[in-house]
């Protein structure tokens, strides 16, 4: 397929790279050149503008949060104005349910198709083409673009016709990790303070009681202390948690432990860690504790 992707952060580049591999034709957009031009050795054509990545049947966006989705959609020059008739917009962000929905109704009026479809999965798994895909909008449209997301993982979530239920399932996906992330951190606060080994400890609880993969690969990291380079960053994290907020509140649903959450990734920011990847709250725990900062090389 003849495809536009916006967006070349760590994820999109991993995108874009594992589409290029399975034959797509790829026209690439990022606001820093050098990124786009970096996949030009993968096959990729360099977009100069939005306008121009939108010259496709499917464009895709992977940016990182609801407010730079709105500038490249309804900004000068923006999808809106730019994609065909018929065409289809597919946003691969994790973004509010509030905007998926005015995205799906903005399309529409101009003509436009709308997919939600976000992903699961860390840049090595993008690059890899092992994410997985949850996607929401209408069934046709969703046939149209699956080439397309076999691409990108061997896992697809077809969750409805209303996009935003795709970003639904999204949210609570991450919300569910974040959750993780703070048990762990507790966890092993917990039993490095009673002299338990916390390598040892992680080791036997994920060959029994807990076999899965978010638990080996966070546990593991909290363990190391190895929060950088951030595969998932800790801004980003909160930006999910305050949207699962945000989603919960307009359905009236209380959801206790994401506030508490949301109050321990702020600590982590207040404590400098921007930068880090979202399982330094690991280290927060740690600090709360009085525990001295771990390092891989102690881990």
């Amino acid at each position: 397929m003849e495809v536009g992707l916006i967006g070349l952060g760590k994820m999109g580049t991993g995108i874009a790279k594992s589409l290029l591999r399975a034959g797509h034709r790829v026209k690439v957009y990022n606001r820093t050149v050098a990124r786009a031009e970096a996949l030009r050795a993968d096959g990729a054509i360099v977009a100069p503008s939005v306008a121009e990545a939108c010259r496709s049947e499917v464009v895709l966006t992977m940016v990182a949060d609801d407010a730079a989705l709105e500038g490249l959609v309804f900004g000068e020059g923006g999808i809106l104005a730019s994609l065909p008739r018929g065409a289809v917009h597919v946003s691969l962000s994790t973004i509010s349910v509030a905007l998926s929905d005015r995205l799906t109704s903005e399309h529409a009026k101009v003509g436009q198709g709308y997919l939600a479809a976000p992903v699961f999965g860390r840049p090595d798994a993008a690059e890899a083409g092992r994410l997985a895909v949850v996607a929401g909008g209408v069934e046709a449209l969703v046939q149209k673009c699956k080439p397309l997301f076999e691409a990108l993982g061997p896992k697809l979530f077809v969750v409805g016709e209303r996009p935003s239920m795709a970003n639904v399932v999204k949210l609570s996906g991450n919300f569910l990790i974040a959750t993780v992330l703070e048990s762990l951190a507790e966890t092993l606060a917990f039993a490095r303070k009673s002299g338990v080994d916390a390598g040892a400890l992680m080791e036997f609880l994920t060959a029994t009681l807990f076999n899965a993969p978010v638990y080996k690969t966070y546990g593991e990291l909290i363990v190391e202390g190895k929060h950088e380079p951030a595969g998932f960053a800790l801004p980003l994290g909160l930006k999910d948690v305050r949207l699962v907020l945000q989603a919960a509140e307009a359905a009236n649903v209380p959801m206790p432990i994401a506030s508490v959450v949301r109050d321990r990734f702020i600590t982590a920011m207040a404590r400098g860690n921007q930068d880090k990847d979202w399982s330094v709250i690991g280290r927060v725990a740690a600090e709360d504790a009085g525990l001295a900062q771990t390092t891989r090389a102690a881990g």
